[in-house]
This record gives structure tokens, sequence and C-alpha cells, in this order.
């Protein structure tokens, strides 16, 4: 993340805790290149290695205190307006800064509902406990979770830009993988020329190169997130590609599903063109109905409901999350009411927010159709990033 955008970011965690009601927000961390918290590429962009504390207070001050052998790097790198060095122990000069601050409240960087809130390990959270037991500091701690949600969820003018741009290379690279699905090509051959196809433009994989592209070919193919297997594509096969890539320090993350024609086919089976208008017009109904204030957990349901209302199972997973630093980046998303997501699917959608919408379902004998679009949050609606996918891609 370029140096402009951080100091942006900082400027911006400001506000939000002003809007939060939280006086100060602290990353307490450590050994950063071992043990990586999710937020500090937003605010810092360097690493750190003895503990140390980078704060962000409402009243607009931004303080990092870290070991001496850090504070030149934070002094040359980062925007923070202040930089407090240590030597033996950040106990002191971290309980004299929050003395000066007299917080109420104060968000940490640990979370049950979101992973990228949840940078804090138990053993740090033990040591910072040790550093403020004896003083009412200790009782205002609280999740940093809505902070980072809204910060990592509200995209700038700036990052709306890098994210299209990643979105359309994607989209280029896409193209190209059409002619790469032939009969008796397997999974992963496709899979690595479009690494190789990747890599000579520049551009770095949005996930772990073991599955990113995912390619999934026929009725017998694994489940979503799989990687690329020996099976080879036939005739008659539906074949979808989950692929993103990672530019200037943003993701992509898009679907799309092709067709294989048998002979003599000219157009896919009824069955599997069905299958694909479901999932495409289960997309426009999301879109159609997406803005400000509602829930995920209302957008999800519309999809699931639909689907399930033409006679297919429901999708397994959520139905969209959102994009940017990382492909599943942010807070909320559109997900079901399910144990595993906690608070999330209830989380307010708010404008400058950039989602993924990606159902999916299965065609008894031929495969999974599924497609992922990318959209931004407006003030009235919603807004797609990428050129929607609207008609089956037949092979021939």
């Amino acid at each position: 993340m370029s140096g402009q955008i951080i100091k942006q970011k900082i400027e911006q965690a400001s506000r939000i805790l002003n809007e939060k009601n939280i006086d100060l927000w602290l990353t307490f961390v450590r050994e950063t290149d071992s043990i990586k918290d999710p937020a500090m590429e937003m605010i810092a962009g360097v690493g750190c290695t003895w503990q140390s504390a980078l704060i962000v207070s409402k009243d607009g001050d931004s303080t990092a205190i870290v070991g001496e052998y850090d504070v030149e790097n934070f002094r040359r790198f980062t925007p923070f307006q202040d930089v407090i060095g240590y030597v033996k122990s950040i106990k002191e000069p971290l309980i004299e800064y929050l003395k000066i601050k007299d917080p109420k409240k104060i968000a940490v960087n640990f979370s049950k509902n979101s992973n990228l809130a949840d940078g804090l390990t138990h053993g740090m959270y033990l040591i910072l406990s040790d550093h403020l037991r004896g003083t009412e500091f200790l009782s205002m701690l609280t999740s940093s979770e809505e902070i980072i949600s809204a910060l990592r969820g509200r995209k700038s003018k700036t990052e709306l830009e890098i994210l299209k741009y990643a979105v359309d290379e994607t989209l280029k690279i896409f193209d190209e993988i059409k002619y790469l699905i032939k009969p008796g090509k397997s999974e992963i051959e496709i899979a690595e020329s479009v690494k190789e196809i990747t890599k000579k433009r520049g551009y770095e994989l949005s996930w772990e190169e073991d599955y990113c592209p995912a390619i999934f070919t026929g009725p017998e193919a694994k489940s979503a997130h799989a990687a690329p297997s020996k099976r080879k594509v036939e005739k008659g096969h539906l074949v979808n590609a989950d692929f993103g890539i990672k530019c200037k320090g943003y993701c992509s993350d898009l679907q799309r599903t092709w067709y294989v024609l048998k002979d003599g086919e000219i157009e896919a089976p009824a069955e599997v063109q069905k299958g694909f208008d479901v999932i495409k017009d289960s997309i426009q109904k999301v879109a159609d109905n997406l803005k400000p204030g509602v829930s995920g957990l209302e957008m999800d349901t519309i999809a699931r409901d639909y689907i399930t209302s033409k006679g297919y199972n429901e999708f397994p997973h959520g139905l969209g999350h959102q994009v940017g630093k990382a492909a599943h980046d942010g807070g909320g998303g559109f997900y079901p009411e399910w144990e595993k997501y906690g608070n999330l699917p209830f989380l307010k959608i708010e404008a400058s927010q950039v989602y993924t919408i990606e159902p999916r379902l299965y065609v008894e004998g031929y495969g999974t159709a599924t497609i992922e679009e990318e959209v931004v949050v407006t003030e009235t609606g919603c807004e797609f990033i990428s050129v929607p996918q609207k008609q089956l891609i037949l092979i021939r």
C-alpha cells in the first residue's frame, strides 16, 4: 500500500473513532515478519520487532511506540505524527501516553467475529493485560472489529480506481481462459497456463497458488476452494474458474462458467442453460436490491430463495464477501444466519464497500454453474465493477 493511501487510512480511522465514540485504537504487535496483524498494512506498511503499540486517537493524533531499533523506519516510512522509542519495556511509555490521553474506551486488535480484526495473539493479550494491570485502562479494552470493518470496507476514490483496474485486468485473462479449455486438458494444465499468463503480466495471485486459479470441470468436480486436479475436460462438461490477481496491493476475485459442446450440439442443453440463467438472474436480483442500510443476510436470502424456488439445492456458503487488500476483506458480507458467521450477516451495508456476488448450483450430469461478480455500493444502490457474464460461454 502506498504511503499516500496509508496516510489517508490513518486519517479515516480517526473519523471512524469519532463516529463509533471510541477514544483510541491500539494495535499491539511484535515480530510482525512472522506473526502478521492484518491491520499493519493499512496503517504502517513497515514491520515491528519488539512489542509495539500503534495508536490512533479520535482527536486526530497518531503515535507509534516501538522498540528503539524500529524508530528510524517508522519516522521515515510511516505517517505517524509521533514515534516514541523504548529499550527495556514498552510498559512505561505506553501507560504515560494513555494517562495523557485519558481515554474511556480503547479498541484493541482482537475479535470473535472478524479474522481481519483478530491479530492479537492470546500471549500478546496477556502481556498487554499485565502492562495495564493496576490501572483503569485494562477495563476500557474492547474489540477493534467495528473500526477495522469500516476502515477496510469504505474504499477511497484511489482504492476504487485500483480495484477497478485489477478487475479489468482479470477479465482480460478470463478472455484467454476460453482458449485454454479443450477436451483432454486437465484442470491442472489449465491452471498452470493461467498462472503463467498472470506472472508474465507482472501480477500476483489473489490467494494461495495451490488453488488460484481453482478450475473445475464436469459433474465430479470437487467443491469450491479445492485445488485443480488431473481431471480432464470432456465434451458435455460445465467448466468454471475461480480466479483473481493482486495488483498494487489490491485483489480481484471473479468466477466464470463455460460449457463444452458435444458433437452435433450448437447450443447448451436446456437444463444447462436453465442453471446458468438462474445463477445470472439471482445475481441481478441482488444487485437490484443492494443499497446502504440493508443487511448482508437480506441479500443472501434473495439469491438463496430464488435458486431454491427453481428446484435447486441451496449453495453451501455465503453469497458474497468484501474485496480489497485481501480477496476476502472487510467485516460483514452477504451471509446466511449460520453459527459460523457470528454477527456478520446482520451488519448494515455501507456506501463505497466492494462485494462479490457468487451463487452456485449443480446441474445434474454436467457440473456446477457459477458466476462471481464484483459490485461497489453507491449512495443509492450499487454498480458493477466487473462486466457481468450474461451469456453462457460455449466451447466448440
